[in-house]
């Protein structure tokens, strides 16, 4: 059974770097969709980043030059690279991937149980 697990959540002060990973697990194919979401309180969930296998990475224009997404395909593993953070990037960050094609404001198949970040002074 398909199930993915996200780590690396915390505090931190702002200007401050965190790194967050989700790996998959139950499966022996790699995902063609892996990404992050995240919903802070009295918002909608957005794709804060996301990579098609072989393709180019998508991000939301708020983390454009800060976050930096990557994955490994034989590990079946994302991860996100959030430096300067700001108070604005608190949220719960989840990891989301599917085996085929995805409608981006949805997301995939398969959903992380979340992760907080905190970014405060």
């Amino acid at each position: 059974q398909v199930q993915l697990v996200e780590s690396g959540g915390g505090l931190v002060q702002p200007g401050g770097s965190l790194r967050l990973s989700c790996e998959v697990s139950g499966t022996i194919f790699s995902m063609f969709f892996m990404g992050w979401y995240r919903q802070a309180p009295g918002k909608q969930r957005e794709l804060v980043a996301g990579l098609l296998k072989g393709g180019f990475p998508n991000y939301a224009d708020s983390v454009k030059g800060r976050f930096t997404v990557s994955r490994d395909n034989a590990k079946n593993t994302v991860s996100l690279q959030m430096s300067s953070l700001k108070p604005e990037d608190t949220a719960v960050y989840y990891c989301n991937a599917d085996p085929g094609l995805v409608d981006l404001v949805r997301g995939g198949n398969y959903w992380g149980q979340g992760t907080q970040v905190t970014v405060s002074s």
